[in-house]
């Protein structure tokens, strides 16, 4: 592979899936193993970011975008503990309701995830943060 390209400073835009995004961040969170989206040479103006959950010991020319970076103020992911508690102190709990409220929680987290994506990220290089377009897909 030519050198040139391997440049991310000539990516003006890069195009995500919104529900990889949320997935990677998700994934990321409840998870003791790192999700993101990947972007893999040679670069050219506009790239795809894909889901990816990288080896760390493996050198690449790929940039690794962290999810909490194409987010903007990720919200708290819900706690099925926290959800039982307000169950408890409520009176209501059952295994059927904390399952459905915690599941009604999960939903309402992804929708405001996927709302906060952001419109432009800054890709790591050489000569420092070089700021692209984020297009959202899905």
């Amino acid at each position: 592979m030519d050198s040139a390209d391997a440049d991310p400073t000539v990516i003006r835009s890069i195009a995500v899936t919104v529900d990889d995004v949320v997935t990677a961040l998700e994934s990321t969170w409840r998870s003791d193993r790192r999700t993101v989206l990947r972007l893999t040479p040679p670069f050219s103006g506009r790239m795809r970011a894909r889901l990816h959950r990288p080896n760390d010991e493996v050198a690449t020319a790929a940039i690794h975008l962290d999810p909490t970076d194409l987010v903007a103020n990720p919200p708290s992911y819900p706690d099925p503990d926290e959800t039982a508690d307000r169950l408890r102190a409520a009176g209501e709990y059952t295994t059927e309701r904390h399952h459905d409220r915690h599941a009604d929680a999960v939903s309402s987290w992804r929708a405001a995830a996927r709302n906060a994506v952001v419109d432009a990220v800054d890709l790591p290089t050489d000569s420092g943060p070089h700021r692209v377009e984020v297009k959202h897909l899905g």
